[in-house]
């Protein structure tokens, strides 16, 4: 044999050698990274229990109610307009004041109607007196029925002239029509008004009306006399109290809303007409549920989710309890009240949930409880921006 063909064999196994200690080289290297990398894992601190408060689930009496925005509306209110042409005499008015029905607001000059009032109130009354002399004329059989019939005719028409010209009077004065408040008022006198002339307005205050509107599929929850509560921009905190007077027979057929009307009573006159509220109307009877703050909800496309607080058990190596942990529940939202939701399904009364912190948590996790800021669990909240 060769030696070239001697060679052949040994040149192979040095290659297979040369392969076998390369691959245990990049095990061996693999190997070492591999225990490197598990023994930082292990090194590294273990992630700490989240700070987080907690409510327990409780029931609360709920009044089934259904909200919607009205306007305000006085029960009564005009604008004052001048009924004839004029001349401004007085003005026995201030700007927002009281008034009572039938006083005198706006008096324009009349002097020249009143004269001729005397007038005709002379010639009336000269009339009377024929009309009694002709009475007894009659009696005695000195005049005709006819006569008599003449003269009682005449002294009626002299009436009737004095009672036209009372009125042509009475529309140079501008009185109040009911009882109310004034607005604000620019006539003064020596101006000259102009038939039609808006004058002053008056609004009655006391009670108040509110307008608003219904879809028609609630139609059926409302009834008159039940209570409403409203709750005004211009009065944060406060809830003005009434009941629904009227709701229209006839349903808007661009809208298939129904118009309703609740009547508030205002003794102070703090609510004034055109002003915009939002109100709830209670409906239906008063019936308990389980609820929590809305805060306390993770709301997600899958369904809505709390964050259950389980107890620790046993203890550490020190000797310490274990911390509590938390569980994620799914859980069926209800009706919103406020600051609160209704839970009809998925945990029950007592059952103790996260209400912040929740971004932190997953399922197992260690909690710490720190209850000393609770988040909003308000019925009725009110802005807390001054």
């Amino acid at each position: 044999m060769s030696p070239r063909a001697d060679k052949k064999p040994s040149t192979l196994k040095r290659m297979i050698w040369m392969i076998v200690g390369t691959i245990a080289l990049i095990a061996l290297i693999a190997g070492i990274k591999v225990l490197l990398v598990v023994r930082m894992i292990h090194s590294l601190p273990k992630p700490g229990p989240v700070t987080v408060s907690t409510i327990k689930a409780s029931e609360q009496t709920w009044q089934p109610t259904l909200d919607a925005v009205g306007t305000l509306r006085a029960v009564k209110g005009a604008d004052l307009a001048a009924e004839v042409a004029g001349l401004v005499t007085d003005v026995n008015l201030k700007s927002g004041q009281d008034v009572k029905q039938g006083q005198l607001l706006v008096q324009l000059r009349d002097g020249d109607e009143v004269a001729q009032l005397h007038q005709l109130q002379a010639n009336a009354q000269l009339a009377k007196l024929t009309l009694e002399r002709a009475r007894r004329q009659l009696a005695a059989k000195a005049i005709s029925e006819a006569d008599f019939d003449t003269a009682r005719a005449d002294y009626q028409a002299r009436q009737a002239a004095v009672a036209q010209q009372q009125v042509v009077i009475q529309k140079k004065q501008l009185r109040a029509p009911f009882d109310g408040r004034a607005g604000i008022i620019t006539v003064n006198p020596g101006d000259y008004l102009a038939a039609g002339t808006t004058v002053v307005t008056v609004q009655q205050l006391d009670p108040m009306f509110v307008d608003f509107n219904i879809p028609q599929g609630e139609l059926a929850k409302v009834k008159v006399g039940e209570p409403v509560h409203l709750h005004l921009d211009a009065w944060p905190g406060r809830i003005f109290n009434g009941k629904l007077s009227a709701i229209n027979p006839k349903v808007d057929i661009s809208t298939r809303n129904v118009q309703v009307e609740a009547t508030v009573p205002n003794p102070a006159k703090t609510l004034t007409p055109g002003m915009f509220a939002k109100l709830s109307v209670d409906v239906g009877t008063q019936h308990p549920l389980l609820t929590l703050p809305q805060a306390a909800i993770v709301y997600n496309p899958y369904g809505d989710t709390v964050y259950v607080v389980h107890p620790g058990k046993g203890k550490d190596a020190q000797g310490k309890p274990n911390l509590p942990t938390v569980q994620q529940a799914f859980v069926t939202l209800g009706a919103t009240r406020g600051d609160q939701v209704a839970i009809l399904k998925g945990i029950s009364a007592g059952t103790e949930v996260v209400t912040s912190g929740q971004m932190k948590l997953k399922n197992g996790a260690t909690i710490t409880v720190d209850n000393s800021v609770q988040p909003a669990d308000s019925v009725n909240p009110t802005p807390q921006e001054h």
